[in-house]
């Protein structure tokens, strides 16, 4: 065997001989554009977000030109957004929301938030939901679908769209991971009742923490208002962007965001399409570099143009051979590894989630799932969806980042090219 194709673990070169850049998409871009608008609003010394020509206001009114929305809200967190939203659409005490999983933790504590029961589904080769679990898992107390478009890959909506038109189901797109995303030539999250983004300091674009929730109806927006900030509408008597409510306030938590989110988002969102060209240039180039693969199949994407570009899911035969695969890789250069790994806590994956799957709640009452509105009886354990944690235990993902350039992605695809033809069959 020639050298060039052995393997860096049985003695060969590593594809990858200097260490591939280190990156997150939204802080990689920051520069004195972000700087100077903070410094600007701190010299000013107007901090609150309640006024009309606020940093907050305006980020809201260029978010929605940009998704093409009537409303948007700035909160302070994804999570908050999420939990805004799923109050906006009227879930509480008594219903069930179909979350699938393999999601951050903070979709199914934003259900949980609401008075509502996670039911967990499964994910299928999209690593999003998997319809036919999900039609399976509805019940007569489902209200709510919640897609989660992850590690930038849009869910397959028109599926989820469907069932939910059947049953007539509430939709809330959970978009953290995916800003900026696309599906069938219109951005997610525009497709459910209301989406929600993300503006954590690992996402698309960022303000180290903070969140965006958007829709074109008018009741939720109102109801997500309310939900986020339990002083309105004191501002002036109207929402300080001359939107008068219609519907009588309630009360709710506080997640209104600081002025400093509004100064950093706005600059973060005028260079969003730029992030989302760079990273999709180099999923593209990494793509377009691999061979005809062996032992792995890449992860279904319903619509490849609205994929952010962030990574590339490998998924691999089976357990044992990821794990091999994972190993060679990181000889070569390429560090990576199976997204689900036994005892390793994460978060991002339902078995994990030893606070939802022990039904742990805030008051001795066991809220909500002992809730006296809730008449359905939904189990968990950790084996619920194995589905999910087979699929997750076979996949690796290959993560682009802002300061990576097109070889460094080709680089990454003859990485996988080499060892698919070592250990594959």
């Amino acid at each position: 065997m020639k050298k060039s194709n052995r393997l860096a673990i049985d003695g060969g070169v590593p594809v990858v001989k200097d260490s591939l850049p280190s990156g997150v998409s939204g802080p990689s871009v920051v520069d004195e554009e972000e700087v100077e608008a903070v410094a600007r609003l701190l010299r000013s010394q107007k901090l609150f977000r309640y006024r009309p020509d606020s940093e907050c206001n305006l980020l809201e009114l260029e978010a929605a030109e940009l998704l093409g929305v009537k409303y948007a809200l700035a909160v302070n967190s994804g999570t908050a957004a999420l939990v805004c939203a799923m109050k906006g659409v009227g879930l509480g005490p008594g219903d069930e929301a179909i979350v699938p999983g393999y999601t951050y933790i903070a979709t199914v504590a934003a259900v949980v938030a609401a008075g509502a029961v996670p039911v967990i589904a499964e994910i299928d080769d999209s690593l999003g939901l998997d319809p036919s679990d999900v039609e399976r898992k509805i019940t007569k107390y489902t209200k709510a679908i919640v897609p989660v478009h992850m590690r930038g890959v849009p869910n397959r909506l028109d599926s989820i769209l469907t069932l939910a038109r059947r049953h007539r189901l509430k939709v809330v797109e959970d978009c953290s991971q995916c800003v900026g995303g696309a599906y069938k030539a219109r951005r997610v999250g525009t497709y459910g009742d209301v989406g929600t983004w993300s503006l954590n300091y690992y996402k698309t674009i960022s303000t180290g923490e903070g969140g965006l929730l958007y829709t074109n109806d008018r009741d939720v927006f109102e109801r997500a208002c309310f939900a986020s900030d339990p002083g309105l509408p004191m501002w002036g008597g109207e929402d300080s962007r001359g939107i008068e409510f219609h519907q009588d306030p309630f009360p709710g938590e506080t997640y209104r965001p600081s002025e400093l989110v509004g100064a950093v988002g706005r600059v973060q969102l005028r260079k969003l399409d730029g992030v989302l060209a760079h990273q999709r240039r180099l999923k593209k180039a990494f793509l377009a570099e691999l061979d005809e693969p062996r032992a792995y199949r890449l992860q279904h994407v319903d619509d490849p143009a609205g994929d952010t570009g962030v990574s590339a899911g490998v998924i691999v035969q089976d357990e044992e051979l990821a794990r091999g695969y994972a190993h060679a890789l990181k000889a070569e250069g390429v560090p990576v590894g199976t997204i689900y790994n036994a005892g390793i806590p994460d978060r991002h994956i339902y078995s994990a989630w030893d606070s939802i799957l022990n039904k742990r709640s805030h008051h001795p009452s066991g809220y909500p799932w002992k809730d006296p509105a809730y008449r359905g009886d939904v189990q968990y354990s950790k084996d619920m969806c194995p589905q999910t944690l087979d699929l997750l235990g076979r996949t690796l993902l290959l993560n682009f980042n802002m300061n990576m350039a097109e070889e460094h992605a080709r680089a990454m695809a003859r990485a996988l090219n080499k060892v698919d033809a070592a250990l594959g069959t």
